[in-house]
């Protein structure tokens, strides 16, 4: 049975829960997603024999809008150190997606020691293709649309015609039910506006200098363009070691392996095995 927790940030309240026994996996969920939007509410984890802590960002789901007005990576990063004390994981497994995904690897770049793996799940960011004005104008839209219209606001500026048909429903279905979560809608239009323009990292190369066992999950375009596959595989090449987890390209078309949360969690408990059993011997 989950327990809930609220922790005391540098920049916020964050509310979360934990679940399990065994060594601790932080699971950090992308944005306009809440911590369920990791692993889709799957157990497995938990009943597999780990400690699975999960929380809303700042600004999210039931976490308090950011007290310094900040939603950038390092912030973020804070938080989850916050998050990592709180628990008293010295070491723990990181699996985030998207702002998950960039979010653990700042903190495993810049505090390795807190760090027993990674799983990075759907990862956009691209140090060498900045964001430019049309797509971060796109972030903008969003955001005004959240603030003027809600969540119906968000849907209509987030241009459901440009997702392919067979896919569409369910983006939308999924897009209304993570909206609806958010107890604060107008820190997760600040946070729309903020994340897309920070940089979790400065560079691919820095990637090169982790020494982990590290999971990537990518998406194929079709389904999930925001979530290029080419900068997931240009991850899991850049780290050594990195293993890259993708569902078959069809036909059919497959549901992405990342909005499969029992399949992503057997991935990831996997991962723990490698990582944990390495700490122990």
């Amino acid at each position: 049975m989950a327990e809930g927790f609220s922790v005391t940030s540098a920049g916020a309240q964050l509310a979360g829960e934990r679940a399990g026994q065994g060594p601790p996996v932080v699971l950090l969920h992308g944005l306009t997603a809440t911590r369920r939007y990791v692993v889709m509410g799957s157990r497995a984890l938990e009943r597999g024999g780990y400690d699975v802590v999960a929380y809303d960002a700042r600004g999210h789901g039931s976490s308090s809008p950011a007290r310094d007005g900040r939603y950038d990576y390092e912030a973020l990063a804070t938080d989850l150190l916050a998050v990592l004390d709180a628990a008293g994981a010295e070491r723990a497994l990181l699996a985030g997606a998207s702002m998950g995904a960039h979010t653990a690897l700042r903190v495993a770049l810049a505090h390795p020691e807190r760090v027993a793996a990674l799983g990075l799940i759907t990862p956009s960011f691209d140090p060498a293709t900045p964001r430019g004005p049309a797509e971060l104008a796109r972030w903008d839209a969003l955001a005004q649309g959240l603030r003027e219209g809600g969540v119906e606001g968000f849907i209509a500026a987030y241009d459901l015609d440009a997702v392919p048909q067979r896919w569409r429903e369910t983006v939308a279905t999924v897009l209304r039910q993570r909206l609806s979560a958010h107890e604060h809608p107008l820190a997760l239009a600040d946070a729309l506006e903020a994340v897309p323009r920070s940089a979790p990292f400065d560079s691919l190369e820095q990637l090169a200098g982790i020494a982990l066992p590290v999971l990537v999950v990518a998406s194929r375009d079709e389904a999930d363009p925001g979530h290029p596959l080419a900068v997931a595989e240009s991850y899991a090449r850049t780290i050594p070691g990195a293993r890259l987890l993708v569902e078959d390209a069809g036909p059919p078309p497959r549901s992405p392996l990342a909005w499969q949360g029992g399949q992503l969690s057997r991935a990831l408990a996997e991962l723990g095995q490698q990582a944990f059993s390495t700490q122990t011997h």
